[in-house]
This record gives structure tokens, C-alpha cells and sequence, in this order.
């Protein structure tokens, strides 16, 4: 189990299916100096589908290793593979877990699913989204997940305030869900195109990760500091198991359900059964957070290609 004394264990087995039918019409989109076509989402759901895209993808134009985030309080800059530094970009993290109604339709879930992703098309600062039908049984009852990441904090302020997603939130959201949770943060990753981007063939599809966490009021600062340390030091540790992982403290002052926060991308469900399983993560687990932590939720859902290839 993946939190034993707080959670549904994370996978009972690998019976979920993952199946969905795309219709995709093209749509230009600029974006700088190079102009994308992009794949404009029409998802069909069938059976337990992640429903999910990554936006355009830019070119390849490095084979850098992927670094994994970092939070403020670790050095922006790290030793590279050979030798020398890796610059930091910061980044803001924003993660929406919906609660669906029991009755959603088929129709209704997909009309709101694509409109919360092409929010992206109506707004300025966002620069990688995913969205999908979450697989796991969780304790919170939440059923589908939007990951959004901007460029910076005012990206995300406009962002909650714009007329789009605030008519998207009326008419295609809150009728067909009786309660959601918002967790926002920020981090550092590699100053590069595709780990800012999330692009490139590691991000075209996968499984992606939710974890949130309560601190106890009681818990000493230090030793939040240093559970999120060690997380964030074995998910480097595991290696081509995890594309990405980030991690922070949650700063939205208006949903405080969840102190903090991390999102990583497994390239397969059985490398997120690999991680989650493994006597070093349930060894940090039980040692680091189980002392400090109140309330734990964590969900996952698929990650599929559609929406990342230039047309």
C-alpha cells in the first residue's frame, strides 16, 4: 500500500483498461517565433481512458538529460552529468482535482475535459498541460485531474481570474461536480525547452503522479525541509523510471486542503508500480513523512499522445 495508514493502496493490479477515440480537427497556434499546428482535442471516453494532451511539441533541438525539479531552497544551479552546471528556471505548478457527480454523461465529462484544456488557447503563461480521468480509488472521492504549469505566479493570478476559464468553470464544471481541490506551487527545473515545456518524446504519453500531503500543525519546519529533500533525491535516484518530478509548498491562501505538493511523470503505469513499490520510497515514507503528516491523497491517471506531435 502505497500510504498505509492514510490511503487505498495504489495499484491492485494492472486490469484497468485504457482505451480512448480521439476525433482531432487542426488548428494554428503561434507560439514566439515558430508557428505549430495543433491537434484540437475531441475526446471520446470508453471504459477507464486517461484523457490527455501535452499542447504542441516543440523540436528536438537537445538530448540534455532531464533534471528533476527543485524547490527554493535548493541551489539553482547543480553539477551536470559532465561536470558543469545546469542553470534552474522557476516555474509555478497548478494542480485541480474535480469531484464528479455520480451522473456525469459520457457527453458532458468529454465537453468538460476539452474545455479545460483548451483554456491554454485563451490565455497567456500557460506552457504545458495535462488532464485525464483519474484511475485510482482515493480517499477524497476526486475523479478527474488538470495539471496546468505557467511561467510565473501572475500567469496563474490572470489565470483564475480570466472571463474564459471562469465561463468554462460555470457551464462545463461546477453543474457536474460537487467539490473540488486547488494546490499551487512553485519550483525550479532545467533551464531548457523541453523540461520548461514538458516536450519531446519522454512526455508524449505516461502515467501521471499526484501527490499531496497535510503537515500536522506540530511538525517542525526542518523536518518538512528534509521529508521533501529525500523525495526529491530518490525520485533522482530512480532514474529513466521518472521523466519528471517537482514538488513545493502549497502557497494558494484560498484552498489550504493540502499543505504540499508533488507531480512526476512515470513513462508507464509499471514504472510508477516500480517506484511506489520499492522498500526505499516506503522506507522514506514511513521514516520522513508519516511523522509529520496529517492526511495524505494521491492519484494518477494516463497520459496519451494525442496533441503532441507538430501537424
Amino acid at each position: 500500500m502505497l500510504f498505509p495508514k492514510y490511503s487505498q493502496p495504489l495499484i491492485s493490479g494492472h486490469s484497468q483498461t485504457l482505451v480512448s477515440c480521439h476525433i482531432i480537427k487542426s488548428r494554428g497556434f503561434k507560439f514566439q517565433n515558430i508557428t505549430l499546428r495543433i491537434r484540437e482535442r475531441k475526446t471520446i471516453l470508453r471504459n477507464k481512458p486517461g484523457i490527455n494532451g501535452e499542447g504542441a511539441s516543440l523540436p528536438k533541438i537537445c538530448n540534455k538529460k532531464l533534471v528533476r525539479a527543485t524547490n527554493g531552497r535548493i541551489p539553482a544551479l547543480e553539477p551536470d552529468t559532465n561536470g558543469g552546471l545546469s542553470r534552474k528556471r522557476k516555474v509555478v505548478e497548478h494542480i485541480f482535482l474535480l469531484k464528479a457527480k455520480r451522473d456525469l454523461s459520457e457527453e458532458k465529462e468529454k465537453d468538460m475535459l476539452d474545455f479545460l484544456y483548451t483554456s491554454q488557447y485563451h490565455m497567456n503563461g500557460i506552457v504545458a498541460i495535462s488532464l485525464g480521468r483519474i484511475i485510482n480509488p482515493n480517499a477524497d472521492n476526486c475523479t478527474h485531474a488538470v495539471f496546468m504549469r505557467f511561467q510565473r505566479r501572475e500567469g496563474l493570478e490572470e489565470y483564475y481570474e480570466n472571463p474564459f476559464h471562469l465561463r468554462v468553470l460555470a457551464e462545463y464544471v461546477m453543474p457536474y461536480c460537487h467539490g473540488y481541490i486547488n494546490l499551487d506551487y512553485e519550483f525550479e527545473v532545467e533551464d531548457d525547452i523541453l523540461p520548461i515545456f514538458r516536450k519531446g518524446e519522454d512526455f508524449e504519453s505516461g502515467v501521471e503522479f499526484l501527490l499531496m500531503i497535510s503537515v500536522l500543525g506540530t511538525a517542525v519546519g526542518q523536518a518538512v525541509e528534509e521529508a521533501l529533500a529525500a523525495l526529491l533525491s530518490l525520485t533522482n535516484n530512480f532514474g529513466s523510471l521518472i521523466i519528471q518530478a517537482t514538488l513545493g509548498s502549497n502557497f494558494n491562501l484560498n484552498d489550504r486542503d493540502y499543505t504540499h505538493g508533488a507531480v512526476m511523470r512515470f513513462p508507464s503505469l509499471d514504472a510508477l508500480e516500480k517506484f511506489t513499490s520499492s522498500f526505499e520510497y516506503k522506507d522514506i515514507w514511513r521514516q520522513k513523512f508519516q511523522p509529520i503528516t496529517g492526511k495524505a491523497l494521491v492519484v494518477y491517471y494516463a497520459v496519451d499522445p494525442i496533441g503532441t506531435q507538430i501537424m
